[in-house]
C-alpha cells in the first residue's frame, strides 16, 4: 500500500512514484507567490499522465522530480488515478491556468518574467499578446529553438534579465532537465515549465473550448486537431492501466 503522506506543501499524492500536490488552483497560486517573496529559487512541474510514463521509463528524469518544490496534476487521467486510490484531488492545475494566473500578480507586484520557448513566429505573437494584456509587466524572453552549444548565452540572457519568474516552453522533459540544471545557478525565485502554454498565448494553439474542459475530453480535442499527437497519447492507456492496479491495492478503506 503507498500511503499519502503530508508535507511541508500539504497532502502529497503519489501516483506511480511521483508525489502531487491535492491543492486546488487558487491554493498552489498563494503558494506560488510566496516561493517569489521568498527570494530562493524554487521549481514548479506541472505534470500529466505522459510525464509520469516517461519519468517511469528514463530513471534519469527522477532528478528534476525529487528537486520540485511543487507537482500539480496537468491532465484528467491524475485526478482520475487518485480517485481510484481513494483520495479526491480539487482537480487539474494546468500549466494554462497557472501561467494566465501568474502574469497577473506579476503585473501587479512589479516582478520581472522571462518566458522562453516556441518557434521565434509563435513567441513573438505571445509577447505581444501578453504586452497588450498587461502594459506594465516586465516582460521579455526568447524562442526555444537553441543548440546545446547556444546554451550558455541563452542562460546569461535570461541572468541579464534577472527575473522573478521563468516560465520555460521546451516541452516536457527537455524543459524541466533545462530548469533543474539552471535553477541554483540563476536563483531565480520561480521556474516552471509550461509546454506548448506559450503557443495558447500566441494564438498559434487554440485551448480546447470551454465544453470540451467540462466534459474532460480536452485531450480528445487537441488529438483531432493535431493527429501527430497519436503516438505520444499512445502512453495513455498504459497509464490508466498501472494507475488503476496501483490504486487496487493502495485504495483507502
Amino acid at each position: 500500500m503507498i500511503a499519502d503522506t503530508e508535507g511541508p506543501f500539504g497532502i502529497m499524492i503519489t501516483i506511480l512514484g511521483i508525489e502531487f500536490t491535492e491543492w486546488p488552483l487558487e491554493r498552489v497560486v498563494e503558494e506560488c507567490l510566496n516561493f517569489i517573496r521568498s527570494g530562493s529559487p524554487h521549481v514548479v512541474i506541472t505534470a500529466g499522465p505522459e510525464f509520469v510514463m516517461r519519468v517511469l521509463r528514463d530513471p534519469s528524469l527522477r532528478r528534476p522530480i525529487e528537486r520540485a518544490d511543487l507537482i500539480t496534476p496537468d491532465g484528467i487521467g491524475i485526478v482520475l488515478a487518485a480517485r481510484w486510490r481513494g483520495t479526491r484531488l480539487a482537480g487539474r492545475v494546468t500549466g494554462i491556468e497557472l501561467t494566465e494566473r501568474l502574469l497577473i500578480e506579476a503585473e501587479t507586484a512589479g516582478w520581472g518574467v522571462y518566458l522562453l520557448g516556441a518557434s521565434d513566429p509563435s513567441f513573438q505573437s505571445a509577447l505581444s499578446a501578453i504586452r497588450r494584456r498587461h502594459p506594465d509587466l516586465r516582460v521579455d524572453g526568447r524562442h526555444g529553438y537553441f543548440s546545446e552549444e547556444e546554451e550558455r548565452e541563452v542562460i546569461d540572457q535570461v541572468a541579464a534579465f534577472a527575473p522573478h519568474i521563468l516560465l520555460v516552453g521546451l516541452g516536457q522533459p527537455r524543459q524541466e532537465v533545462f530548469v533543474d540544471r539552471v535553477r541554483d545557478q540563476l536563483n531565480i525565485p520561480l521556474a516552471m515549465g509550461i509546454g506548448g502554454t506559450i503557443d495558447v498565448l500566441g494564438g498559434t494553439v487554440t485551448r480546447a473550448p470551454v465544453w470540451a474542459q467540462r466534459l474532460r475530453l480536452e485531450w480528445l480535442y487537441r488529438l483531432v486537431r493535431e493527429p501527430r499527437r497519436l503516438r505520444r497519447q499512445m502512453a495513455l492507456p498504459v497509464f490508466a492501466w498501472r494507475a488503476w492496479r496501483e490504486g487496487r491495492h493502495s485504495a483507502r478503506p
